[in-house]
């Protein structure tokens, strides 16, 4: 999975805009799954944290340490959308139609730049699994963390290039 991600994000710009934009579409999606919010035991559980817990149990299957930041990370985006999300409708809906809508223009300017197929458009439901991970990821990545993961997924996409201009 991790690999056919990053196959259509190799252009420095791209994955830049990927950065921002990947979590915007996240703030903007989990804005309203705060309003739907119940009690237990005392403390306030949301949609919102559901959706995030959901990821992270999927993200831990595929690697701990990654999840792991996802987690904290997501926790922080999920906060501040519950913030934005006690604000009055007409503040919070506008807020959280802009940031979604906003989030994925930035991500077909990127893949216009790169001039590859968002994998969106390819694989929808993938696609949305994988972005919020990759995000991470690259986070690893532009911080020199785990370089042995990158030089091999950037060997698998070579191999993969390789094998499909020679079946052309």
């Amino acid at each position: 999975m991790l690999t056919g991600y990053a196959a259509a994000h190799q252009n420095p710009f791209n994955i830049f805009v990927h950065m921002i934009g990947i979590p915007t579409i996240m703030f903007g999606a989990l804005i309203p799954l705060t309003w739907l919010q119940t009690d237990v035991s005392g403390i306030s559980v949301s949609l919102a944290h559901v959706l995030v817990l959901g990821f992270f149990l999927f993200y831990l299957t595929l690697d701990k340490v990654f999840a792991a930041v996802f987690a904290v990370f997501a926790l922080l985006i999920a906060q501040f959308s519950a913030w934005v999300g006690e604000q009055p409708i007409a503040v919070s809906g506008t807020i959280a139609a802009a940031a979604f809508f906003g989030g994925y223009v930035l991500q077909f300017i990127g893949h216009a730049v790169e001039k590859s197929m968002p994998v969106l458009v390819k694989h929808p439901i993938q696609a949305n699994l994988a972005a919020p991970f990759f995000t991470v990821v690259e986070m690893f990545k532009i911080l020199r963390l785990r370089d042995d993961l990158f030089s091999e997924v950037q060997h698998q996409i070579a191999a993969q290039r390789n094998q499909e201009a020679g079946s052309t």
